[in-house]
């Protein structure tokens, strides 16, 4: 069936058909229902040519990933993104354009692909507490989405994550435990996400009268490398921690490599703490959590995301969109009372 035969099926104009399989918000809602249950009967996909010339749209999102070295977005965590924010992209006819650049190179990625019009929105991941990317995106007058959000949150859709709330309660369960050493492995400070996670952290020790240990505080790419190596050293140093909190379920399995080698057993010797993200590649659920952890889907998240910047590019003349979620703390296997001194 091709999209003449769809409309004269529905009693249609062709436009009215095609404006809304597309998502134009001047379309009736009980007509555009009334137009997508007709396709999905039929199995009507619309011809994706056909579609750019209707729409005067690009029909692809953009991505736009600094190469920086550092393995930031190179992980299991970017993937389960990409996979949820290609399911609606999948959904809603549009493809994805992944742009991998040197680092220092994406104001121009950026300007280029806006001048191209190649795509018809971006997607923006890990942002810094001050973002050039939004400035420029705002400038370029093209629609976007951050993943997370700067230091000022104010004039741009977002969504993220309520990261000091997560942390705070996370150190909250620690203290309540007994642990007064407690360190943090978090990410690179240069991310929004990382500051909020120390000062979530913060809060909680200041609030129980105590103050952060320096030598059991570290922060870098989050790897299982820097967990272990973090860990490794904090462990065999001056006044030990008794507890981790760990921005990520990677730095976590590091963790518990260390603690391995030094027949500490997690839940007993030491606890952990981590923020997981219900990976589907690292899952935290099989044979009950291994680990206790502030949880939030990314792949949820990686939906939600698509399912705003459509909406912008569909409507951009409507507010910015702000969306916090919240963490679920999942008690695990890797937390108990601080051991006996």
């Amino acid at each position: 069936m091709n999209l003449k035969e769809l409309a004269a099926a529905l009693n249609l104009s062709q436009t009215t058909v095609s404006r809304a399989l597309n998502g134009y918000p001047e379309v009736r809602e009980e007509t555009r229902a009334r137009v997508l249950a007709a396709a999905k009967a039929a199995n009507y996909a619309p011809n994706s040519r056909a579609r750019r010339l209707a729409t005067g749209r690009a029909m692809t999102i953009g991505h736009v990933i600094p190469l920086t070295g550092r393995a930031e977005m190179v992980n299991p965590i970017f993937a389960d993104f990409l996979i949820g924010a290609g399911e609606v992209y999948a959904r809603e006819g549009y493809d994805l354009l992944l742009s991998m650049v040197t680092d220092g190179d994406s104001e121009a990625a950026f300007r280029q692909i806006a001048a191209n019009g190649s795509v018809d929105g971006v997607m923006v991941q890990a942002p810094q507490i001050t973002d050039p990317r939004i400035g420029l995106l705002q400038e370029l007058d093209l629609p976007f989405l951050v993943h997370g959000r700067t230091g000022d949150a104010r004039g741009y859709s977002w969504l993220d994550i309520a990261n000091i709330r997560a942390f705070r309660r996370a150190t909250d369960f620690l203290l309540d435990l007994g642990h007064r050493r407690i360190a943090l492995l978090n990410g690179q400070e240069g991310f929004d996400f990382a500051q909020r996670r120390r000062r979530g952290y913060e809060e909680a020790l200041a609030a129980r009268g105590l103050c952060p240990l320096p030598h059991l505080m570290a922060n870098d790419a989050m790897t299982e490398g820097f967990g272990y190596l973090s860990a490794a050293a904090m462990l065999d140093g001056p006044e030990p921690p008794t507890a981790f909190l760990a921005s990520s379920v990677i730095i976590a399995i590091g963790i518990r490599r260390a603690c391995g080698e030094r027949g500490l057993r997690m839940g007993r010797d030491i606890s952990v703490i981590c923020h997981d993200d219900e990976l589907s590649y690292l899952n935290n659920d099989v044979g009950g959590p291994a680990f206790t952890a502030t949880r939030s889907s990314i792949r949820a998240a990686g939906r939600r995301c698509a399912e705003l910047l459509i909406d912008l590019i569909r409507d951009p003349d409507q507010p910015p969109v702000q969306e916090l979620w919240e963490t679920d703390l999942t008690v695990g296997r890797s937390t108990g009372p601080c051991p006996a001194a």
